[in-house]
């Protein structure tokens, strides 16, 4: 293993503000609003606040799969919250999400708002409320829970752990790297198992399960995330990518990962959405024109 670093932990933590790596000026170790700022409403009763993280892609593609099977009530505004920016520290966002992460949801359709923060919370309301994407089996329903919020337990690691260290510190470690580079190819070789007999993550049908870990394992598995593929060997889990594969080919796929998205290629950028047909007029190669 390669030197690391003398770094001696203090007795007790203070905060760096110069230390931070690629979200310095974002992360900080206190709750709540940084300034005065009211949410956006439109005209739809869903209304969306995100970014095209795994975590928001999860909800865009939710709620477009909810409107190919023509559910008219399931129309949304996405507002782009810019964590970058600190948006996430508004306090419009802060009582949306008190957590201050994207996404967070409010949904107005029952005349008082109603707020939902956190993704799988969000996916687990809307499958509920319209009654779609969710086992009604008892059986069936627990293991798609189970998996639900396996990935909402899991992916801290991917992100926050491998993620963090392979592509955002400011320097490389080989210790962290190593650790959860290991777990993320654990949790890989799970679901690969897992697909080896299986269509979908819970069966025969697609579900709120598989919504949730392709937004992170199955674009990782397609070389969008960290640039780690070849690092990773994701091709090496057939069986995950062949399911991969196919998510990304469902046309509410294809849509969803559009929204709120502020990189990539013009044409697959959709900053904001307020109708079906912004996809056609409102992307930022269309913009730019």
């Amino acid at each position: 293993m390669s030197s690391q670093s003398d770094y001696q932990p203090p007795k007790v933590w203070k905060w760096d503000t110069e230390n931070g790596g690629a979200f310095v000026k974002i992360n900080r170790p206190t709750a709540g609003a940084t300034h005065e700022k009211e949410l956006p409403v439109g005209n739809h009763p869903l209304q969306l606040y995100s970014l095209a993280t795994p975590n928001g892609v999860k909800v865009t593609i939710m709620l477009e799969e909810l409107l190919a099977l023509g559910y008219s009530d399931a129309e949304y505004d996405a507002w782009l919250c810019r964590i970058r920016d600190g948006d996430q520290f508004a306090s419009g966002f802060v009582e949306a999400n008190p957590n201050s992460k994207i996404p967070a949801l409010i949904d107005h359709s029952e005349g008082k708002k109603q707020r939902v923060f956190e993704s799988g919370a969000i996916l687990l309301y809307l499958s509920e409320k319209f009654s779609e994407f969710i086992p009604t089996k008892l059986n069936d329903r627990t293991d798609c829970l189970s998996w639900l919020f396996w990935q909402m337990a899991s992916a801290p690691y991917l992100g926050g752990g491998f993620g963090h260290f392979y592509a955002y510190a400011p320097e490389k470690f080989q210790y962290p790297i190593d650790r959860f580079a290991m777990e993320t190819k654990r949790q890989l070789d799970l679901l690969n198992q897992r697909l080896m007999d299986m269509e979908y993550i819970v069966g025969s049908k697609y579900t709120i399960a598989d919504m949730a870990i392709w937004a992170w394992y199955g674009q990782l598995a397609l070389g969008r995330l960290y640039d780690a593929a070849e690092f990773l060997d994701v091709k090496s889990y057939t069986h995950l990518m062949n399911w991969a594969e196919k998510i990304d080919a469902r046309e509410a796929v294809q849509r969803g990962r559009m929204v709120n998205r502020v990189s990539g290629e013009l044409s697959s950028q959709l900053h904001e959405r307020h109708h079906s047909t912004d996809f056609d007029i409102r992307t930022e190669d269309q913009l730019s024109k």
